[in-house]
């Protein structure tokens, strides 16, 4: 929460309770438009239902009650009872120069953390990581981060998909040539591929992948071997993607579908003795209202779905990890899914008081409005796009900046290509589809990532032009229009990442910070910061020091870097 929001609260329920004698939400929220002014109490209306009154009586009486000491120039009624808050430009400086001097830009931790679990990217074993992957991973990474920030303990979870019956029909084809088992991970990928297609068309090699998952599943030494060796050579393209992409995942945040393996047999048992699941044809099902086709957590032929398995992970994470909220992050498709498996979970009593969101998302779509792919049909390889938006990237810089030694703008280029890919993923609503789009990604005007790394990197320049370090008693005073406007939205980053935290929407601080951009850009071009006399000049460097270092909390909780240079 802001220091703005903190200080209303406190002030308008000390008021509500003078006024009427109860304890009521203020109901605060940001104005839409500077003539209403800043804040608006909303209280009143639902006060006025409660106790039969007038709205505006209400309204009026709040007002008379409440003490802002300083911090509002005027309050003012409007409509059916809103308060309009105007605040006075002398407390924001005050306040401005409180978050100056704190590391955490006044944004407080929660009093009480709780352990949250966070299962993200979920990535499948033997194949190369796809266009598709750059969703969960930066959706995930993203929140993760916010939520850390809130002071909340995050347990990463990278739930891979290493085990089943595909590791039969990947294993059966790879045996039937000893050569295929020193192949690299797009040799494998396409393995598997071939795999799929004998399995569907020859019954033969589909029975000797089934009897190869067994084996596998029995603990089979040479099949548990080479089952490594595909998941080592899976398991370095990924972390080497995601470190590409800054995403903060980890070997030790691995758990496979393979840790639950030993867990999944009395997964079904207690579902079964807790009348959750039953048997219908030979497997055992959990019907779920009102899908007409069942969650199954065991094949007729004993083998096991991956419900059972996230069945066993939902367990593990609220028992063994001691998860107080639970957060998915995956794509709008596996919703029936995890509708079904959490319902279950639920009847069985395995979520005891954790809370639960389900982070879905959109598609990322091609010029033609259809799901991202190649000109032949074959998935995009994220690492190819990474490695090309770097390229472009470079290409921009080397224009822009060509005096700049050549690993510095290798750098620039790293940072710039890499965060323009994953803030144009970011700052649209996670629910809804988005065309991939070069151009716009890379654009260093609109609300995009360079646009962003523009702005820190011009306060930056501001200050090192000024030939001086910004002393950190130099106070802040505001003035001019522009630099009210500013200073106000400074200080309403701890309500954004508060509202990101809850809703787990990246877009939301993606808005803020490009709005802190224009406001910035408003403030640069109208008040002279390096010409300007003292004090009105520290003010300003001060000012533009404050800035900066929202712009980069904001986007290193986005996981986008900020070049010093651009």
């Amino acid at each position: 929460m802001s220091i703005i929001q903190k200080q209303l609260r406190t002030a308008f329920g000390a008021a509500i309770r003078d006024a009427y004698s109860i304890d009521a939400d203020p109901l605060l929220a940001t104005t839409g438009t500077d003539k209403f002014g800043d804040y608006q109490c909303n209280a009143a209306m639902a006060i006025a239902k409660q106790l039969k009154l007038r709205p505006r009586d209400v309204a009026e009486k709040i007002k008379s009650c409440v003490d802002l000491a300083g911090m509002a120039e005027k309050l003012e009624i409007a409509g059916p009872g809103f308060i309009n808050i105007h605040l006075s430009s002398a407390w924001l400086a005050t306040k401005l120069n409180q978050i100056a001097a704190d590391p955490r830009l006044g944004i407080e931790k929660t009093a009480n953390p709780q352990r949250v679990v966070i299962d993200y990217p979920g990535i499948n074993v033997a194949k190369e990581m796809h266009i598709g992957h750059l969703r969960p991973s930066n959706i995930g990474d993203a929140i993760a981060r916010i939520i850390e920030f809130t002071g909340e303990t995050v347990i990463r979870q990278n739930h891979i998909g290493d085990w089943g019956t595909a590791f039969g029909m990947l294993l059966a084809y790879m045996q039937e040539d000893a050569g295929k088992n020193d192949a690299a991970l797009a040799q494998i990928d396409q393995f598997y591929k071939a795999a799929k297609q004998r399995f569907d068309s020859d019954p033969a090699f589909a029975d000797e992948a089934r009897a190869t998952v067994v084996r596998l599943q029995a603990g089979g030494a040479d099949e548990l071997a080479r089952w490594r060796k595909i998941v080592d050579i899976s398991r370095h393209h990924m972390l080497e993607v995601l470190h590409l992409m800054s995403v903060q995942i980890t070997q030790a945040d691995e758990r496979g579908e393979s840790f639950y393996n030993p867990m999944l047999a009395d997964v079904v048992a207690q579902l079964r003795a807790k009348g959750v699941a039953e048997e219908s044809e030979g497997a055992i099902v959990v019907w779920v209202k009102p899908f007409e086709t069942p969650l199954i957590i065991q094949k007729r032929d004993g083998g096991f779905g991956y419900g059972t398995t996230d069945l066993a992970a939902l367990r593990f994470r609220t028992t063994e990890l001691k998860a107080d909220r639970l957060v998915y992050v995956t794509d709008n498709r596996q919703r029936q899914h995890f509708l079904q498996f959490t319902d279950a979970g639920r009847r069985a009593g395995w979520f005891g008081n954790a809370g639960y969101d389900h982070v879905m998302f959109g598609t990322i779509l091609g010029p033609d409005g259809k799901p991202f792919k190649t000109k032949s049909g074959e998935s995009v390889k994220l690492k190819e796009v990474l490695i090309e938006a770097i390229d472009r990237a470079r290409a921009i810089v080397d224009a822009k900046n060509p005096e700049l030694p050549d690993d510095q703008r290798s750098a620039i280029a790293r940072s710039v290509g890499i965060g323009g890919v994953k803030y144009f993923d970011l700052n649209k609503d996670r629910l809804t589809d988005y065309v991939f789009d070069w151009d716009s990604m890379l654009a260093t005007e609109g609300n995009t990532a360079p646009y962003l790394q523009y702005a820190y990197a011009r306060t930056q320049s501001i200050i090192r032009k000024s030939g001086v370090e910004v002393p950190p008693s130099a106070q802040i005073t505001l003035g001019a229009p522009e630099e009210i406007t500013l200073a106000k939205h400074i200080l309403r980053l701890g309500d954004v990442v508060e509202s990101v935290a809850k809703e787990l929407k990246p877009h939301v601080l993606c808005t803020y910070l490009y709005e802190l951009a224009t406001r910035f850009s408003g403030f640069f071009e109208a008040c002279p910061v390096i010409k300007s006399e003292e004090p009105l000049r520290s003010s300003r460097l001060a000012l533009c020091a404050v800035t900066a270092r929202t712009l980069a909390t904001g986007l290193d909780l986005l996981g986008i870097e900020h070049p010093e240079q651009m």
